[in-house]
């Protein structure tokens, strides 16, 4: 007979049960689009680009993002979390990793269209592999400076998914915030925002916009946004007075990147989107040269 846990503190039954649904559907939502992605990227020649493996490589930390909330999302549905502190650890561990190479992606992608819009030069693979190689390395570095004792991960105000612990706000905390948060947010925004200003002056010289440059960086500032305030407010005052509901929401809204990002990255690219086109009905795409720009 299956042991009924308690409602975590702060809680009610259907605030859980909303929460883990919640988690769910994005988890599936973000895994099948990105999925359909990576797949498309392995089966058609067309997509396999050197501007696209940087497309790929924020699929693949997507499909992270979304595993880790399918872990989450059972989690919840049982009410606890079912894997010890060894457990949380590694899944605190795995959101960061897949997080941050998701955003230092994003910004690669915005380092390559403003040199194919505005200088005209065309990404190598040997310099795709590099800097699809360094984005993951250095989101590994971040991710793993917790467990060596450099900020703490810890469960989440639901107790049913481990993440950066803001509770304490002590020097140690403090530290790595405001280092996290500027070689891993504020960098890689500044990126995105100078290349797709640049891209959008290019857009209007010609009078012909391609793709909405505005879109990625809106992404980036929506979807983690609400998750690194909470954090940078807990830097400098206590946040244990805000009610565990509402500290839940920045990470559910984090949760969405996986969708929003197959749309902004894949299925918004009209060549991109043709191939996964070709992919799911066999039809061949009418323009072989496939662009991850032309979005």
């Amino acid at each position: 007979m299956v042991t009924a846990h308690p409602v975590p503190e702060g809680f009610t039954e259907i605030e859980v049960f909303a929460i883990g649904t919640a988690l769910l559907v994005e988890a599936l939502l973000g895994f099948c689009l990105n999925g359909l992605t990576i797949i498309s990227f392995r089966k058609i020649k067309e997509l396999r680009t050197p501007s696209n493996l940087l497309v790929l490589s924020i699929a693949l930390a997507d499909c992270g993002i979304c595993i880790n909330a399918f872990i989450a999302a059972f989690s919840s549905f049982l009410r606890y979390w079912p894997y010890g502190s060894d457990g949380c650890q590694i899944h605190g561990f795995h959101g960061f990793l897949t997080a941050l190479a998701s955003i230092s992606s994003s910004a690669a992608v915005a380092w390559d269209r403003y040199h194919h819009y505005c200088t005209r030069s065309r990404l190598q693979w040997s310099t795709a592999a590099s800097m699809m190689v360094f984005a993951w390395l250095f989101a590994a570095f971040w991710s793993v400076m917790p467990l060596l004792g450099w900020g703490e991960y810890d469960y989440e105000p639901l107790r049913t998914c481990c993440t950066l612990d803001y509770s304490k706000g002590d020097r140690n905390y403090v530290t790595f915030l405001f280092a996290l948060s500027t070689f891993n947010f504020m960098i890689p925004g500044f990126i995105m925002l100078t290349a797709y200003q640049s891209i959008h002056q290019k857009f209007r010289k010609t009078g012909h916009f391609k793709f909405n440059t505005g879109l990625p960086l809106k992404t980036l500032v929506i979807c983690w946004g609400p998750y690194c305030l909470l954090c940078s407010y807990a830097a400098v005052e206590n946040v244990m007075f805000i009610p565990p509901k509402y500290r839940m929401i920045p990470a559910l809204i984090a949760k969405a990147v996986p969708t929003v990002d197959a749309f902004v990255y894949a299925l918004g690219n009209e060549n991109y989107r043709g191939g996964i086109w070709q992919f799911l009905t066999g039809q061949k795409i009418e323009k072989a040269e496939v662009d991850n720009k032309t979005k």
